[in-house]
Formats: C-alpha cells, sequence, structure tokens
C-alpha cells in the first residue's frame, strides 16, 4: 500500500469518511474478486480505506466535557432520510465472512427477527425499524472486502429519544447473525 491512503484511493487528504466510503465502492467494483479484480488489489483498498477513515477519526477535535460528539464528515441528512434523532457510526462496524449478496440475505433474516425493513437496496444497503436493544432507526451498508464483507452502521433515535449505543446494536447484530443457518 501507499504511504498516503488518501492517494491510493484517488482522493485528497481533506477527504471526508463519506468519500472515502464512496470511492472503496467504486474500487471494489473494479478490484474484487468476485468481478474479475485481484485479491491483492481488492486487500490493498480496504488497507487503504481502514487507514484513511482512521485519520480522518484523529482529525477530529475530542468534545469539551458536556458536548456531544458529532461526526463533521457526516452527510447533511434530510428528513427523508428518515433519521428523526441523534446519529451514531461505528465504521467499519463489523465483518462477515460471506459475500454480500450472502450477508444481506443473513441480515435480512435477522432483520425479521428484531425489527421491521424500511427500505432496501440489495445488496448494499438496509434500513430497519429495530425494536431491539431499543427502539431506533438503523441503516446497514455492505461493502465487499477480499471474499467476506464489512457491515457499517448508522443510527439513530425517533423524536427526541437518543440515539440508543450503537455498540449494543452491533453486538445484537453480530450475535443475531451468528444463529443465522447460512447453508
Amino acid at each position: 500500500m501507499s504511504a498516503d491512503p488518501f492517494a491510493t484511493l484517488g482522493l485528497s487528504a481533506t477527504a471526508s469518511a463519506e468519500d472515502v466510503r464512496a470511492a472503496r465502492k467504486e474500487l471494489a467494483k473494479r478490484h474484487h474478486p468476485d468481478r474479475g479484480g485481484d485479491s491483492t488489489d481488492m486487500r490493498t483498498v480496504n488497507e487503504a480505506a481502514d487507514a484513511a477513515l482512521a485519520r480522518i477519526a484523529e482529525r477530529r477535535p475530542e468534545p469539551a466535557s458536556g458536548e456531544s460528539r458529532r461526526d463533521p464528515s457526516a452527510p447533511n441528512l434530510t428528513a427523508d432520510e428518515r433519521i428523526p434523532g441523534r446519529v451514531a457510526r461505528d465504521m467499519p462496524s463489523f465483518t462477515v465472512e460471506a459475500l454480500p449478496v450472502e450477508t444481506f440475505e443473513g441480515l435480512l433474516v435477522v432483520a425479521s427477527w428484531i425489527g421491521e425493513v424500511l427500505d432496501d437496496d440489495p445488496p448494499y444497503r438496509l434500513e430497519v425499524h429495530l425494536h431491539e436493544p431499543s427502539e431506533c432507526w438503523c441503516r446497514l451498508e455492505v461493502v465487499p472486502d477480499a471474499g467476506a464483507s464489512t457491515v457499517s452502521l448508522t443510527v439513530a433515535g425517533f423524536d427526541d429519544v437518543p440515539a440508543p449505543d450503537i455498540v449494543a446494536v452491533r453486538d445484537l447484530w453480530v450475535e443475531q447473525l451468528n444463529r443465522v443457518d447460512w447453508t
């Protein structure tokens, strides 16, 4: 990998986290082994994206006591995107040892157990109204990751209720995905 992960992704050093995720997705279309690409090239793309996201996280100042931490690179979300409360991100959230189509199918099964599907764009995006661990809106984005899939989460509370702990939401998805019969 190049010393500059942003350059590897074809981005400037001032790119946002959203820019990095979009570049990773576009490069995955060309380099993923399932699409005729090379696994080494795909690994380089994933490593560069992870490193770029880590650098973006490092350049955010720590909030003062009592202030909330909002991701400045997060897009200005509209009411049309059904995010009525605070948003929490954990990028990337977890990895599933399955290709995106299989991962998406597993996420749909779990969504039926713990909530209801609001919107989907198979096999890359799923929006769910969760009933557990507390009622919230959740977006899952699936990114091909060298023969596996990385699933990133965005969560929001409804009305004036704050978003639930994103780690608890992530852990619930992981726990339930491990119950899925993948055969």
